[in-house]
């Protein structure tokens, strides 16, 4: 499953630099991605009502069918712009407006040549990403296996008890997502070039994420203010997908898009390893086992309230302007 699942982000960021201009990707990444969120929030209202009553063997066959259900009609109504018949020129032309004057809009002309992972691994903006990835994918993994942990350690909240923070914290995201997709969108709006707005958004997207250092004091006055906090990071998060995912086609022409986004991927997968093995691991089972565990969750709350600094700083040291990759001649 987790092999399989991996190739959806490589595919739909691909779709969107397709399907969208430069300045509307970040928000049409920002939409689909909420739909992760919501998923979560959807899964533990019917999942165990469907083990309960039909049986465990029928939760996984009903929502793996869905998958197929999706993928049916994906091969039936998907096609690329340059293919659709369904798409006027007017449509065509909005699509491929940011494209300089003079190169032709892709999909128009023979199809170019794949690009293999290793010329991609000798540009800057390729490990720009990955950085980005490695350092911030590992906060998502930990918001969505440690907070139930953290509720029930910290408040003692058990089964259901523990479905509604949860839940308000998926909401929150659903609404970070989509809007941080549109605030690149408003600066650009406002006359900023795109890879600007983009930067500028993820600043102050980062910032939103640093209040979570304050989760701990914030809780043992009210639980709910842990919450809110966790809840605006979480959000915080999904903006910054919508944004570092669409660096990407801001980046590099479209057929590399898919293989810089899956590389990116890989990037952010070792990183949750590394932060769950290094970190999370061990410094909460040394902290639990001397009895203060309270301690383990200050030192990851201010991990979670950095790394997002911390990456926007690196990513944009080593691209500090929109530089987009030309492949070869015709890029």
């Amino acid at each position: 499953m987790g092999i399989t699942e991996a190739g959806n982000f490589p595919a739909a960021i691909k779709t969107t630099a397709e399907w969208f201009p430069q300045r509307e990707r970040a928000l049409a990444t920002g939409i689909f991605n909420s739909g992760s969120n919501v998923g979560a929030i959807v899964a533990p209202l019917s999942v165990p009502w469907i083990a309960e009553h039909i049986g465990w063997q029928w939760a996984f066959i009903i929502t793996g069918a869905l998958g197929f259900i999706w993928l049916v009609l994906w091969m039936l109504i998907y096609e690329t712009p340059a293919e659709s018949k369904r798409l006027s020129k007017a449509e065509f032309d909005y699509i491929n407006a940011d494209i300089p004057v003079g190169l032709p809009a892709e999909g128009v002309v023979e199809e170019k040549p794949k690009v293999g992972w290793l010329p991609l691994l000798g540009f800057r903006q390729t490990w720009a990403f990955v950085i980005g990835k490695f350092i911030t994918d590992p906060i998502w993994w930990f918001y969505l296996f440690w907070l139930p942990d953290f509720l029930g350690k910290q408040y003692h909240l058990t089964g259901t008890a523990i479905a509604l923070p949860v839940a308000a914290v998926y909401i929150l995201s659903s609404i970070g997502s989509v809007g941080g997709g549109y605030l690149p969108l408003g600066f650009i709006k406002r006359g900023m070039p795109a890879f600007q707005a983009r930067k500028t958004a993820m600043l102050a997207i980062a910032f939103c994420v640093f209040p979570i250092v304050f989760a701990q004091w914030l809780g043992s006055i009210d639980m709910w203010l842990a919450v809110l906090v966790i809840g605006i990071a979480a959000a915080a998060h999904q903006a910054w997908s919508a944004n570092i995912f669409t660096t990407v086609s801001d980046m590099f022409p479209k057929r590399a898009v898919a293989s810089v986004t899956g590389i990116g991927g890989m990037a952010g997968g070792l990183g949750g390893i590394a932060l769950t093995a290094l970190v999370q691991k061990r410094m909460f089972v040394h902290y639990e086992s001397i009895g203060q565990l309270d301690k383990a969750y200050y030192i990851m709350f201010f991990i979670c309230g950095a790394a997002y600094l911390l990456a926007w700083v690196l990513m944009f040291t080593l691209v500090p302007r929109i530089e987009p990759i030309k492949l070869d001649e015709t890029d």
